[in-house]
């Protein structure tokens, strides 16, 4: 399975980017999460199966918003109102597999496949 991330740029404070993640035929939750140097990977946001459950971080919650088509096979994470720490790099992510429609974990280790990330960086 391969996650194909992509939308990442250099940008200034207060632009916004939309970071799309390509994962055709995967029907799982998928969530996005990122690293800034010297930090560990922390979670972002995450979408259920049929885009029934949202969550975000507390640090991008009425910024960022995640979606999904399943048509396409796609998952955007649009960010609005981009802050110098931001900055990092992102990854999608697909949770293992779950029945349950309203899954979407917010923790690393629930996921199985990662993509390769893309570079945010937010200038001041």
């Amino acid at each position: 399975v391969q996650l194909q991330a992509s939308g990442g740029g250099l940008v200034q404070a207060g632009d916004s980017l939309r970071l799309s993640c390509t994962a055709f035929g995967l029907d799982r939750a998928m969530g996005w999460f990122r690293q800034a140097p010297g930090k560990e990977r922390e979670f972002v946001s995450v979408i259920s199966r049929r885009s029934s459950r949202t969550s975000y971080s507390d640090s991008v919650k009425g910024r960022f918003t995640i979606s999904r088509d399943n048509a396409k096979g796609t998952v955007d994470l649009q960010m609005n109102h981009l802050k110098p720490e931001d900055t990092a790099v992102y990854f999608c992510a697909a949770a293992s597999a779950n029945p349950n429609m309203l899954y979407a974990p917010v923790r690393a280790t629930s996921y199985t496949y990662w993509g390769q990330g893309t570079q945010v960086t937010v200038s001041s």
